[in-house]
């Protein structure tokens, strides 16, 4: 609400696994939408043995069955849009491979499968677009965070050597939502530092 009066902007809540409620949400928000950022996510750290089915499944339909529904509650209203654009989320850990990471690792890949996916079935009306962060300062991270010397180590594995911060992805989602990225559709950008792709040492 806060950032809907801060943007001028009308605003509806749901859930995202709720598609009545996304359904309704996307009526309230008005009948054209100019572009959908998936922002939901999760972490969810553990090793192999001790990862459960349930795990599994609830990382798997809040990150790629939320991000499905969601996008197609809002279809029709984007379709009226012309060059309206979607954004969805996923993770460095995808492609670079992290220990312990098998659960968020597993329901980002579909994220990112499904980018593809839609970016296809949509095109050429609506683009979509994925961006894959390292650990960024957010409130799902504060678990992680909270340890302050861990914080600094994961800080310094990056060529630059800070953690993200939410405008780094939000500059670039912004950028994939508006019209100057017009020919871009079935990418993901990883916004991580270099961490993916660079090493300085060794």
């Amino acid at each position: 609400a806060a950032l809907a009066g801060e943007l001028g902007a009308t605003h509806a809540v749901a859930d995202a696994l709720d598609e009545p409620g996304l359904a309704d949400a996307v009526r309230q928000a008005g009948p054209a939408i100019d572009g959908l950022a998936y922002c939901v996510g999760s972490i969810l750290l553990r090793p192999l043995k001790r990862a459960t089915t349930e795990d599994y499944v609830t990382a798997f339909r809040l990150n790629a069955v939320g991000a499905a529904l969601s996008v197609a509650a809002a279809a029709d209203g984007l379709k009226s849009c012309p060059g309206a654009g979607v954004v969805l989320f996923s993770t460095i850990a995808v492609r670079s491979g992290f220990t312990n990471h098998a659960v968020i690792s597993a329901a980002k890949g579909a994220v990112e499968g499904l980018t593809t996916a839609l970016a296809a079935e949509l095109a050429p009306t609506i683009r979509v677009n994925c961006i894959a962060p390292s650990l960024t300062n957010s409130g799902i991270a504060a678990p992680i965070l909270g340890n302050e010397a861990m914080a600094k180590a994961i800080a310094a594995l990056h060529p630059i050597p800070r953690l993200g911060e939410g405008d780094d992805a939000g500059a670039l989602a912004a950028f994939l939502l508006s019209a100057d990225a017009g020919w871009i559709t079935g990418q993901v950008f990883a916004v991580d530092g270099g961490r993916s792709s660079v090493r300085v040492k060794g």
